[in-house]
């Protein structure tokens, strides 16, 4: 009986030992934060870019000096350029968060963080942007900006 407990007992010791000696973790977690977010609003800048494409097009409609000939033939063709732009972006959105995962975790335990893959989400502005204490949650990106 007390051959079969030995390796227990080192094992528990072991064990305490490690979590004894432990330093204060100083981890940073702005890659795993960011991937995350990538992976669950990223299919949100797809659904939505159906309201984001024809809004940056009309954003660009007012700041633009053109005669209205160019306003009109610029519509339709933008709105569905726009569009499709923000649907890729979306992908890409999801495809990097699904791709920083693993990094994300890894650095958990470390001082470190990773560059972005896909920067735009990060800079370009959204239809909701909200910062909570989770991280700062971004919807709708124009990717065109």
């Amino acid at each position: 009986m007390l051959l079969r407990a030995r390796p227990l007992l080192a094992l528990a010791t072991t064990l305490c030992l490690v979590v004894a000696w432990a330093s204060p973790a100083t981890a940073t977690e702005a890659t795993f934060k960011r991937a995350m977010s990538n992976l669950l609003f990223g299919p949100f800048d797809i659904v939505l870019s159906p309201i984001v494409g024809p809004r940056s097009v009309y954003q660009n409609l007012q700041d633009i000096d053109d005669s209205t000939g160019v306003r009109i033939a610029y519509t339709v063709p933008g709105v569905v350029w726009n569009t499709f732009f923000n649907v890729g972006g979306g992908m890409l959105r999801v495809f990097t968060g699904a791709l920083e995962i693993v990094p994300g975790v890894l650095l958990l335990p470390f001082e470190t963080d990773m560059n972005p893959l896909f920067a735009p989400p990060e800079r370009a502005e959204a239809l909701i942007e909200e910062e909570t204490h989770l991280g700062t949650v971004k919807i709708g990106i124009n990717y065109m900006n």
